[in-house]
């Protein structure tokens, strides 16, 4: 947990917001070796906002100029197929970021639209800010690093779901692995994050509702 000292500093800024002192909170969480003084160094620079159901976070062909850390909400990223079809590739709630990582440190055009599927909240840092507090305070570059290895890690997961898992295989694990979403989204947009028809999806449902 942050310390009470740290807490009293930022409840006592004019501009602090409660959801920046949840975001040190989980910064904390992964890294608790953190200081006081790193901590308020990334509070000094982050900014909240607050977006609507149906608002973009960015747009494709766009460049991302912050990372997002989402303090509430829930969000999708997905890409427009040759056909015109929208095909989902990730969803993404509490706790978690909203980047096209790539895109964001390589300070190129995103292929994704990044989108709110509930009100969400969003913290933001942006790329200049961030590389500063890595180059100050290296510890919390150790957190950045950690954040970005978890990003990494489950996007080469679902490129290889597709290559290892039946249909079925990956309904299950979407299910077991992001519980925290899975009431939260539309038919419609798991079985385009599925890969699968509708009606495929039926029978996958049906079959082991009997199982």
């Amino acid at each position: 947990m942050v310390s009470s000292r740290i807490l009293i500093s930022l409840t006592g800024m004019s501009e602090t917001n409660p959801v920046i002192v949840q975001y040190l909170q989980s910064i904390k969480e992964i890294c608790p070796k953190l200081t006081d003084t790193e901590l308020e160094a990334v509070a000094d620079k982050v900014t909240v906002s607050e977006s609507k159901k149906k608002d973009f976070f960015i747009q494709s062909g766009e460049t991302q100029k912050t990372i997002g850390f989402i303090s509430s909400g829930l969000i999708r990223t997905y890409y427009i197929d040759e056909q015109g079809n929208e095909r989902n590739v990730g969803f993404f709630s509490e706790g978690e970021y909203a980047t096209h990582y790539p895109a964001f440190i390589s300070k190129q055009p995103s292929k994704y639209s990044i989108q709110c599927l509930e009100p969400t909240t969003f913290v933001h840092l942006t790329f200049d800010d961030l590389q500063e507090i890595y180059r100050l305070y290296p510890n919390v570059e150790r957190y950045g690093r950690l954040i970005a290895e978890g990003i990494l890690i489950r996007r080469q997961a679902r490129i290889e779901s597709f290559v290892f898992m039946t249909a079925e295989e990956r309904y299950l694990d979407f299910i077991q692995n992001q519980q925290n979403v899975f009431n939260r989204i539309s038919i419609s947009q798991l079985c385009s994050y599925l890969g699968i028809e509708r009606q495929s999806l039926t029978r996958i449902r049906q079959k082991l509702a009997y199982q």
